[in-house]
């Protein structure tokens, strides 16, 4: 919506700026997003389990559980959920140098 105002050079149009809704519905429908740690040659089992018991609060045996199937099968989900929590867990791995990914479910 403009708005005509007058001033010492004559009459300026101003725009007003509009409002803008976010809405948490679009969020919700845009769920879940998975974290996906995949292998490397490079870390060692014992500190890709002490990651993932840092990171995710996993005990050790589900940690070792995901250190596993990342050793065996070339990848693992860790987590699922919104994708603001998911890019700060992908974050936090590339901290420890592990090889993580965001990744849409679906």
């Amino acid at each position: 919506m403009a708005q005509q105002v007058q001033g010492d050079a004559g009459t300026e149009t101003i725009e007003r700026p509009g409002t803008i809704q976010e809405t948490r519905a679009e969020e919700s429908l845009d769920l879940p997003w998975l974290v996906v740690v995949h292998n490397d040659q490079v870390n060692l089992m014992s500190y890709v389990t002490m990651v993932f018991q840092r990171v995710f609060g996993y005990p050790r045996e589900q940690a070792e559980r995901h250190m596993l199937e990342v050793h065996q099968k070339g990848r693992s989900v860790l987590w699922s959920g919104m994708r603001e929590r998911a890019e700060l867990y992908v974050q936090q791995l590339h901290g420890y140098l592990l090889l993580a990914t965001l990744e849409k479910a679906g």
